[in-house]
């Protein structure tokens, strides 16, 4: 009787968790590394306390340096690559996402057509991955077939051009590649030539056409890294690497064209050292905006008024070396960071009113993390 009660008391417990992890997004972090040390780590988020918990680890998996996810939480894509930037060019891998367990089955790769791909991006209806390739200075679109697998390149688009903070600014360094809200539109910061460039998308057959006008400019020197748009669909904002600051641009839903509005820091007064931007998120009700720093190893938080404009709230440490990238969790309640040569990730609860972020606990410990995606 005594074992049957164990037996019964485990299987309630086992249950209980099935039931827990069913609940909690799933969130994917990737590895940036090569070999076996490349990764896709699995976890799940307590919705209530923002820890994360282990669920998988998908090895099998180089340099994964960033991921995205369908809406529909089916398929994911990531980088892949045996030598990051190296002379040959990279693949985007396509997997199934197997239900919660954080399991992924690889479906196939494809070539980017480029080198350094540092970027990944679907739009609305998952047939239409983006890639930006860093070092060639180039972007593209794949089509994505029924199962979740990649068809070859359909479109593809060299950047040229300079700017004025050489050397890093040489040439063309593409560095994200985004989708608008109303998937008309997908538009690429290029770190190497001051410009985010616009497109038009056809997201029946996955192609890609330069807008008119072809591009905005950000201020000289900027060094464009990553952008967002505002949830209600009308501002676009782009952090800057080389000046460490976040420029605002309006966006014209009907034209694509883009509008330079303000260009705010991301740094304290009177910060001497060497840092450089990396990451950008929007809470989903449009109140705040937080931006990474790279050597101050702070996240910047930002108040976004009704039309647009940024007010810096405060500058809050990372609890990490080189804040890579950034996420957003369980209805704005909590911030995901990357902190890659840091080697963790941290948690940080959103206070509702303020913006401020408290730390959930001690950053938990994963190889070279680049890129986090969050399913709820």
């Amino acid at each position: 009787m005594r074992n049957l009660i164990l037996l019964m008391a485990c299987t309630l417990l086992a249950s209980a968790a099935q039931r827990t992890h069913a609940a909690a997004p799933l969130v994917f972090i990737s590895a940036f590394a090569a070999g076996t040390n490349g990764a896709i780590h699995a976890f799940h988020l307590d919705a209530e306390t923002g820890r994360l918990q282990p669920a998988h680890r998908n090895d099998g998996v180089e340099n994964s340096f960033f991921v995205a996810v369908t809406r529909d939480h089916k398929f994911l894509y990531s980088i892949h690559a045996k030598t990051f930037g190296g002379k040959e060019p990279e693949q985007v891998a396509a997997y199934v996402i197997e239900g919660r367990t954080g399991k992924l089955k690889l479906l196939n790769r494809q070539s980017t057509r480029g080198t350094a791909s540092c970027y990944l991006d679907l739009d609305a209806t998952g047939k239409t991955v983006l890639v930006a390739n860093y070092t060639t200075g180039n972007v593209g679109s794949l089509p994505v077939r029924d199962d979740g697998s990649l068809g070859e390149m359909v479109s593809f688009f060299q950047h040229a051009g300079s700017s004025v903070d050489l050397p890093r600014q040489k040439g063309p360094n593409a560095h994200s590649f985004v989708v608008s809200p109303d998937n008309r539109f997908a538009f690429a910061a290029d770190l190497g030539i001051d410009q985010v460039l616009g497109y038009r998308l056809d997201a029946a057959t996955a192609k890609l056409t330069p807008n008119q006008p072809p591009f905005a400019k950000t201020p000289p020197g900027a060094g464009p890294r990553h952008l967002t748009f505002h949830p209600n669909g009308k501002h676009i904002y782009v952090i800057n690497e080389l000046k460490n600051s976040v420029t605002l641009f309006d966006y014209a839903t009907t034209s694509g064209t883009l509008t330079e509005r303000q260009t705010i820091s991301t740094l304290p007064d009177g910060f001497a050292g060497k840092s450089y931007c990396a990451d950008l998120k929007i809470t989903p009700n449009g109140r705040f905006l937080f931006g990474t720093n790279r050597g101050h190893d702070s996240i910047a938080r930002y108040r976004l008024s009704d039309d647009g404009r940024l007010t810096l709230l405060g500058i809050e440490p990372s609890l990490g070396k080189g804040p890579q990238n950034l996420a957003i969790a369980v209805d704005g309640r909590f911030l995901l960071c990357a902190n890659m040569p840091g080697k963790n990730v941290a948690v940080f609860r959103i206070d509702a009113t303020t913006g401020g972020l408290k730390s959930v606990g001690d950053p938990i410990a994963v190889n070279s993390p680049s890129c986090i995606r969050v399913l709820h």
